[in-house]
């Protein structure tokens, strides 16, 4: 069992920044994709950025914005988020995809991180 542990989020206005920091109770051979999703009210849980392997994969919306950085030693990974706007509101959730036995990946989540944008 993998635990996540998220930092950051919080209340900021439009045009601002904002920081979030998720470590691993892992190491990184094990960890297949990491990153952060999202979800609005009311929204499936989408894809805002994540590591797979040596490749990064970004969400059109947050390109540009947003950027994902890791550390492989922890492991951890950090999001920082410039230029927020209102409708990045939503809960922030930390993912790492373990290699499992058999071919089967499992994934991991954080608590989620409420990150609001206001006007």
């Amino acid at each position: 069992q993998v635990q996540l542990a998220e930092s950051g989020g919080g209340l900021v206005q439009a045009g601002g920044s904002l920081r979030l920091s998720c470590a691993a109770s892992t190491s990184i051979e094990t960890i297949k994709a990491m990153g952060w999703y999202r979800q609005a009210p009311g929204k499936q849980r989408e894809l805002v950025a994540a590591f797979t392997g040596r490749t990064t994969n970004y969400a059109e919306t947050v390109k540009g914005r947003f950027i994902i950085s890791r550390d492989n030693a922890k492991p951890t990974v950090h999001l920082q988020m410039n230029s927020l706007k209102p409708e990045d509101t939503a809960v922030y959730y930390c993912n790492v995809r373990q290699y499992g036995s058999g071919g089967v990946s499992n994934d991991y989540w954080g608590q989620g991180t409420q990150v609001t944008v206001t006007v």
